[in-house]
């Protein structure tokens, strides 16, 4: 064991294993959703409204989920999402052991996992600073640890599984995925608790969203956090709606090599959090979050310009890279420097903004590839990346990154009177 797992308490073990065993759960279903949905009908629309149904309870309660996490026990929150979602997955393995699955079910179904998913997202970014403290490095390092496991089971060992599963019958991944839901809830269950600072008394949840995302729109930090993702979603969508044509098409490579491309950006992407870490030591974070989106931006570029799969996958891998690393180290530094009675709702305004991006680059990379040609999209998502990379590098320096980081020190976590103890979430 390194030194840098000992500072990590007993407790984020713990919260490491559920979230890995989740993770599992995670991948499992999203190779066997879609699969199901497949065997169902092969009507695009209907496939495409089971995709989209997860995404939408960001779209349509960020914001609020968000608020509701600041008023909610976090623990609390996370274990009772999952024992809701496993819960909720044995309606599916029921119906399909009936043989009585249909598109409307499984639509359903997406959309309260996507809400699950929600509330337990946004606590478990609340909760980490609670449980490890506000420490820059230790946060780094716990990220890259959660964000390491997510990547290996929901991108590498889960698919496959879901897919391996499916063969066994048809309501056997909804179950293993229910299980894996129903441990973590045990697991997240045993975390210890944490004092945390609630709402001021008698604001509306809708006065406390408008003011959590306010305080992300006027703080030009956390701004340029929450605009990496947005612009990136944009930029990396309009690659991913054309990425299976323009392998076709330009590179050649056929089903079972566009698998191995998928997996080399995963492969990236597990090499860009463990060394996110060494990275923001190194550069400072500021720079390192600069330096990750041009690496990003300069792969894409790469990518538009290969006409060779190896040099497509390494294209991939190193855009997976810079993914992985700004993926641990912009939390990180969100968890730092923003005030515990905010977390959720800070948190929950930047994943919102990302998902809401989203389906722009989807609808973008199409029309570009339809217009013009399959490399357009490419080109274009490369030069939207390096602009971003350009515009958000002053609201990401390092000058800025140690003057947050010194206010939240100085100040400590602003406690109001009224911050003494949560409403129970039962």
């Amino acid at each position: 064991m390194t030194s840098d797992m000992r500072e990590l308490p007993t407790g984020f073990g713990r919260l490491w294993t559920a979230q890995t065993i989740s993770s599992l759960g995670d991948g499992v279903t999203h190779a066997a959703l879609p699969l199901l949905a497949l065997a169902l009908t092969h009507e695009p629309m209907a496939l495409a409204v089971v995709t989209a149904a997860g995404t939408l309870p960001w779209l349509l309660f960020g914001v609020l989920g968000g608020a509701l996490v600041d008023r909610w026990d976090r623990r609390r929150t996370m274990w009772i999402a999952d024992a809701a979602r496993a819960v909720l997955l044995a309606i599916p393995a029921a119906a399909a052991a009936l043989d009585l699955l249909s598109i409307p079910l499984l639509a359903a179904v997406a959309f309260l996992l996507g809400l699950g998913g929600l509330f337990f997202d946004t606590a478990a970014t609340a909760y980490l600073p609670d449980l490890l403290g506000r420490a820059p490095a230790l946060l780094e390092r716990a990220n890259s640890r959660l964000r390491g496991a997510q990547t290996a089971m929901s991108g590498f060992v889960g698919p496959p599984a879901g897919s391996a599963l499916l063969a066994l019958g048809r309501a056997v991944p909804l179950l293993a995925d229910a299980m894996s839901f129903a441990l973590s809830a045990v697991l997240v269950r045993s975390l210890p608790a944490a004092p945390r600072p609630v709402p001021q008394a008698g604001e509306s949840l809708l006065r406390q969203a408008r003011a959590g995302a306010s305080y992300v729109f006027r703080d030009r930090l956390l701004l340029g956090l929450a605009l990496r993702p947005a612009v990136g979603n944009i930029a990396f969508l309009a690659v991913e709606t054309v990425l299976a044509l323009f392998a076709k098409e330009r590179l050649g490579i056929d089903t079972y090599g566009f698998g191995l491309l998928l997996t080399a950006e995963a492969t990236g992407g597990l090499l860009g959090a463990g060394i996110a870490s060494f990275l923001g030591r190194r550069l400072g974070t500021g720079t390192a979050l600069t330096c990750t989106a041009a690496v990003e931006g300069l792969a894409v570029l790469g990518l538009a310009t290969a006409s060779d799969p190896y040099v497509a996958g390494l294209a991939l891998a190193i855009c997976g890279a810079g993914m992985g690393a700004t993926m641990v180290l912009a939390p990180s530094l969100r968890q730092a420097v923003v005030p515990a009675h905010l977390m959720g709702r800070v948190a929950s305004t930047s994943r919102m903004l990302a998902m809401c991006a989203a389906p722009f680059g989807a609808l973008i990379g199409g029309w570009l590839a339809t217009t013009y040609d399959v490399r357009t999209p490419l080109y274009a998502a490369a030069g939207l990346l390096l602009a971003m990379t350009a515009i958000t590098a002053s609201m990401t320096s390092n000058r800025r990154v140690e003057e947050a980081l010194r206010t939240a020190a100085s100040t400590g976590d602003p406690k109001d009177p009224a911050h003494e103890s949560a409403p129970d979430l039962l």
